[in-house]
C-alpha cells in the first residue's frame, strides 16, 4: 500500500511537471499572439521562468525513479552482485545526505524569503516564497525517492530505477539511453 502510494506520488509530481511545460506553451503562444494584437504581455515571462524552475524541480523524481538521471554503469555491470550492492548503497548514501542538504538548504531559503517579505523583482509583483515552493517540493521529492531507492537496496531489492531500466530494455526501447 505504501509502495503504490509513493508510486503515486512520484508520478503525480510528474505529470505537474508535465503541466507546467504545457503552460509554458500556452503562455508562449499567447504572449506571440498578444503582442501582434497589442496586449501587454510583458509579465508572462516572470510566470514562464517560474514554471520552467517549477518542470524541472518537480520532474527531478520521478526522473530519478524512472532510471532517467545520468548514472554511469560501465563500472557496476562488470561488478559481481555483492560489490554492485556495496557500490549502489555507498552512491545512494552519498546522494541522500546530498539531496537532504539540498532540500533543506531550499526550504531554508524559501523561509527566509517569507519571514523577510521579500517581493518577486519582476513584473508580476508576489512574494517570492510562493513559486519557490516548488524548489522546495521538489527537493523534498527527490530526496524522498532517493531514500526509498536506498532502502530497497539494504533490503535487498533491485533498485527501481534498474528494474525499470531493463524492462524498457527488454521491451527494444532503448530511445532514453541517447
Amino acid at each position: 500500500m505504501l509502495r503504490r502510494a509513493l508510486d503515486r506520488l512520484f508520478a503525480a509530481a510528474g505529470h505537474a511537471a508535465a503541466a507546467c511545460v504545457l503552460l509554458i506553451f500556452v503562455l508562449m503562444i499567447v504572449q506571440s499572439v498578444g503582442r501582434g494584437v497589442g496586449w501587454r504581455v510583458g509579465g508572462i515571462n516572470d510566470i514562464v521562468s517560474w514554471l520552467c524552475a517549477a518542470s524541472a524541480f518537480l520532474a527531478m523524481a520521478h526522473a530519478f525513479k524512472h532510471g532517467d538521471f545520468v548514472r554511469v554503469t560501465l563500472l557496476l555491470e562488470r561488478l559481481d552482485e555483492g560489490a554492485r550492492r556495496a557500490l549502489e548503497t555507498a552512491a545512494l548514501l552519498v546522494a541522500a545526505a546530498s539531496t537532504a542538504y539540498l532540500a533543506w538548504w531550499a526550504a531554508s531559503f524559501a523561509y527566509d524569503s517569507y519571514a523577510f517579505k521579500e517581493m518577486a523583482g519582476g513584473l508580476v509583483v508576489i512574494p517570492i516564497w510562493i513559486p519557490q515552493l516548488s524548489f522546495v517540493a521538489g527537493a523534498l521529492l527527490l530526496l524522498l525517492a532517493v531514500l526509498d531507492e536506498l532502502w530497497l537496496v539494504l533490503t535487498g531489492r533491485k533498485p527501481t530505477y534498474v528494474r525499470l531500466v531493463e524492462e524498457r530494455h527488454a521491451r527494444g526501447d532503448f530511445s532514453e539511453d541517447m
